[in-house]
This record gives C-alpha cells, structure tokens and sequence, in this order.
C-alpha cells in the first residue's frame, strides 16, 4: 500500500524562524521512529516480515528563505498474510511522534484518467494473498512443469507485488505467477531476460490450460 503523511505548521521569515512552526523539523522524529516501526513488523513464516521505507519527501514554504508551512512523506509500505490496510495505518497513527505533530496518516488514491477520460478513483492498496501449494490450479502448474522438463519445479514466493493483488487479493479468484526471469533483474539497470526462460514458459502457457481442463474440468 502507499501511505501519505503530512505535518503542518506556519511560515514566516527565516531571519526569525522562532516566528513560525517548522513543518519539517515536526516530520524528522516521525522519520526516526518510521525507521524502528519497519524493524519490528508482521512476520509470516511463508511470506516473510512485512516492509517499510520512505520513498519520497516534499515540502510547501514561501521560499527557501522562509519556514516551511508543510512537509509530506510518502511511504511504500508491504504488507504479509495477516495484515490489513486498517492495521497498517493505526500503526503509524499510533507513533508517538505523529500524535505529537497531530499529523495526518492516509491512504494515496490513483485518480489518473483512462484513454477515455474516465477517472475511477482506486484506493492505492494491494491486498496480500496466498494460494495453498495443494490447490488445483497450484499442483496443475506443478504438474505441467514436471511433464515437460521431467523435473521437479521449485514452488516458492515472489517479494515483489503482482497483477494478482486484485485477481486474487481483491476478488478471491485463485491465481499463480509464473514467468521468465529473475527477481533480482526486476526494475533494475540493463534488465534481461533469457531465451531459454521464454521458450519454457511458452510451453508452460500452452500446456497449463489444457492439463486443468482434462483433469478437473471434465470429471
């Protein structure tokens, strides 16, 4: 989820900053303490320990030769199984600090257009899921991949989010990811991707819906 979080205060001349309320010395100890609320978050033994990091910074003031009136974060907050986007604003409500600078904790939305000029606004909130290893639609990809590589595949989790946070986390509509490539090559200079990679995946896609459907469709 993406979480915004704003102090204000009042502006005046820098010459005489005891004048006014500094907003961005109200957001550096709710920084500090964003820094220890990430050490100390959900864990789950499958998915791991949910995550926390401020990715942006901005500020509003007259100029830089006055006292900032305003100051917001945002925050690029991961949630693992059992936490909920309530549970992840209370947190950051409940800091010390945030109470002190009576700063305002929400949620972003994204409001941008579509090609028709439609805006659906959409809460910036990506449910976390899990599919069980013993679900149909698991153990048919499961199967599909030992019979075309006469191997045992390696089941296991992506660490970043994924189209399926609304297929699955939002609808409940059971979902798995596989594709070529590697995590570590996700976003990152010069990304790459194999040819092998494509071509195995090319026979996984070709095979997975025909494999479910002869063996769980037409009981």
């Amino acid at each position: 989820m993406e979480i915004k979080v704003t102090t204000r205060g009042v502006s005046c001349h820098g010459s005489a900053p005891e004048r006014g309320d500094n907003a961005i010395f109200k957001m550096a100890p709710i920084l500090i303490e964003l820094r220890a609320l990430a050490e100390n978050l959900m864990d789950n033994d499958f998915l791991g320990k949910g995550t926390l990091t401020v990715s942006e910074i901005f500020y509003s003031s007259p100029s830089r030769c006055a006292v900032a009136d305003g100051c917001s974060i945002s925050i690029d907050r991961r949630l693992t199984y059992g936490e909920t986007w309530e549970y992840a604003l209370e947190q950051i409500r409940n800091l010390p600090a945030v109470k002190s600078a009576k700063a305002e904790v929400e949620m972003y939305t994204y409001e941008r257009p579509s090609y028709t000029g439609l805006v659906y606004p959409t809460e910036s909130y990506f449910p976390t899921w899990i599919l069980p290893e013993e679900h149909i639609v698991c153990e048919t990809a499961v199967d599909a991949y030992k019979q075309l590589f006469r191997e045992d595949p390696l089941v296991d989790k992506w660490i970043f989010s994924t189209n399926g946070v609304s297929i699955m986390g939002r609808y409940g509509i059971p979902c798995i990811g596989f594709g070529p490539g590697h995590e570590d090559q996700a976003h990152a200079p010069n990304e790459k991707t194999w040819k092998d990679e494509l071509t195995k995946c090319a026979a996984m896609y070709a095979i997975i819906p025909k494999l479910y459907v002869s063996k769980y469709v037409n009981k």
